[in-house]
């Protein structure tokens, strides 16, 4: 029998959140806490020992979902692994309905955005935007509405009984967005993975001790360099009540994991702060086909 995993994700079930928390928890029998907002995603992982967090953090059309960075750091959760999950939207109906009864088709703004060209063929029909891609899918279905479709991921069709009516109607076939996963004590299999030399990506979030002086940021990065660190992504935001000052979240890959702890030890003398978010090996990405 397969342990147990409580996963909370934002929106309801169905949304692409849950795709990725079944994805990086595949050997797992997962059980779905859904969450209104990504404020209450963080406070549930906090409150609830048992429970882990899955939160998108970048989209590759859209890039980083900076509310979330700075949702991480407040938290004190730790960063324990992370999915990249190819996005494909869905056009999705009640049985029976054709695109021809079709007067409103309802889903996230971005969801709505990313299949616009597809319904330069439909000028007839209006895009309304909505909080959540699953949450239109089951409404649609519980208001039994034949002239709404909604856009959303095909687990929604499944799950509130919808007929998918055109598939993967995004523009952009290349559209990954990338979760981390997170968790209130951060040891989610760590001592097996550092015993296995599979730990090989880290995220930090620093400040720099004088935010004025002229290369700062350089040195931090050259030191990185030296010791064989590859920055893979940096962020930058700024320093609430202190104007002109930032906080850098970056995300780190390595081979040596000794050689990243001497890099950490290192560059803490040329920042004011600096956490770390999570230690954790690269995550797997899903097909895009």
């Amino acid at each position: 029998m397969k342990q147990k995993r409580r996963v909370a994700i934002q929106g309801v079930s169905g949304a692409n959140h849950e795709i990725a928390a079944r994805e990086f928890f595949r050997d797992y029998d997962v059980e779905v806490v859904p969450c209104l907002t990504f404020e209450d995603l963080f406070r549930r992982v906090r409150e609830e020992d048992d429970l882990y967090g899955i939160c998108a953090i970048e989209n590759t059309l859209v890039g980083s979902i900076q509310s979330n960075y700075t949702l991480l750091k407040d938290s004190g959760l730790e960063v324990i692994g992370e999915y990249k999950l190819r996005i494909k939207h869905n056009l999705m109906v009640l049985p029976g309905v054709t695109i021809d009864e079709i007067r409103e088709v309802h889903s996230h703004p971005m969801a709505l955005a990313q299949c616009k060209a597809f319904f330069k063929d439909y000028p007839n029909i209006r895009l309304i935007e909505s909080e959540d891609t699953a949450l239109s899918a089951k409404e649609v279905a519980e208001k039994g509405q034949r002239d709404v479709a909604a856009i959303a991921p095909a687990i929604a069709a499944d799950l509130y009984g919808l007929n998918i009516l055109r598939a993967g109607i995004e523009t952009n076939k290349k559209n990954f967005t990338r979760f981390l996963v997170v968790n209130e004590s951060g040891t989610f299999d760590r001592d097996e993975l550092l015993a296995q030399n599979r730990i090989d990506r880290a995220s930090i979030v620093f400040t720099l001790s004088q935010s004025g002086e002229v290369g700062s940021l350089s040195k931090v990065l050259t030191v990185l360099a030296f010791y064989g660190i590859n920055m893979t992504k940096i962020q930058s935001n700024p320093v609430v009540g202190h104007e002109w000052e930032y906080i850098f979240y970056v995300d780190l890959s390595f081979k040596n994991y000794t050689r990243y702890v001497q890099s950490i030890s290192a560059v803490r003398p040329l920042c004011s702060s600096l956490r770390i978010l999570g230690e954790y090996e690269t995550g797997r990405q899903s097909d895009e086909n």
